[in-house]
């Protein structure tokens, strides 16, 4: 039969390492999540089973305070309030963080991007997606087992975070309450138990969230963490622009960069900062045990 009204918006997006089909029609039906992603992940492994005397509200605690919850988000974006954006000291550190998105067209992993921070001894914070880790399994326990890096949460489904179904960069966010819990509790299961470590924060897909998701975040136990300084802008910077906007940090500055997209100017952007960088006084710092702000 044919389709009426079809609107077939291709978005790709170096910052979600996805290619997003949405196919609008009056003959067609949204398709209701649970996606194959969330299938694949959905296992007996929440916060509240694994780790139940950890000091923080349970997953189950968290959905029933939010049960039949009718307020309204009021912020939407990138600088919501209580999103981290920096670290809050006048010293010369600098966090650099670089997310790994997964997807069809982002699960790649930037071999010359890392080894470049490990010979020069250069703490990172990686912020893994659920399908990233999928596809790189072992890539990520060798990451994980490094204590020069920092293991963060990147959402499951590398979705904006939202109560409403807010859309960011043409990719449909998270519709309500429970599916923000599932965005963030499925991956920050997945990496409990492949690491026996709890990550702190939790950056979502896009970096966009409304401010009930935020404090579902912290009920959680979790940071939401964005960025002052965009790094690579989701990994479409060529090296130059990579290397100068690096260059723009100031002191408690966290860049955010990619670590998924090897053949993008990341990796040469970066190793060309570093000595600039280092030249002018900074150092780097993980963001673990660090005071953040706004």
């Amino acid at each position: 039969m044919k389709l009426s009204k079809v609107v077939i918006i291709l978005v790709m997006l170096s910052a979600t390492g996805v290619m997003y089909v949405t196919i609008n029609s009056t003959d067609h039906q949204k398709t209701a999540r649970p996606s194959p992603v969330y299938k694949h992940f959905q296992k007996d492994l929440s916060v509240s089973q694994k780790f139940p005397e950890n000091g923080v509200n349970t997953e189950k605690q968290v959905r029933q305070k939010w049960e039949g919850h009718a307020e309204e988000a009021d912020e939407w974006g990138e600088r919501v309030s209580g999103v981290k954006n920096r670290i809050e000291t006048d010293e010369k550190v600098v966090a650099l963080t670089f997310d790994a998105c997964g997807g069809p067209f982002g699960d790649e992993y930037d071999e010359e991007l890392i080894d470049f921070l490990r010979e020069e001894s250069i703490p990172a914070t990686l912020f893994f997606n659920a399908r990233w880790i999928s596809s790189n399994e072992q890539v990520f326990k060798d990451l994980a087992d490094d204590p020069l890096f920092s293991v963060q949460n990147h959402g499951t489904e590398h979705l904006p975070l939202s109560v409403a179904g807010k859309t960011a960069w043409g990719i449909e966010g998270t519709g309500s309450v429970e599916e923000v819990i599932d965005e963030i509790m499925i991956n920050q299961s997945l990496i409990e138990e492949m690491t026996g470590e709890r990550p702190e924060f939790f950056r979502s897909g896009t970096a966009y969230y409304d401010n009930i998701a935020v404090e579902v975040i912290e009920d959680l136990g979790l940071t939401a963490v964005n960025y002052d300084v965009l790094g690579d802008a989701g990994a479409t910077y060529s090296a130059e622009q990579v290397k100068e906007s690096l260059l723009s940090v100031s002191p408690g500055s966290i860049p955010l960069l990619h670590m998924n997209q090897p053949s993008s100017g990341t990796a040469e952007g970066v190793k060309k900062a570093i000595p600039e960088l280092r030249a002018a006084g900074y150092s780097f710092v993980l963001l673990d045990g660090q005071k953040l702000t706004e």
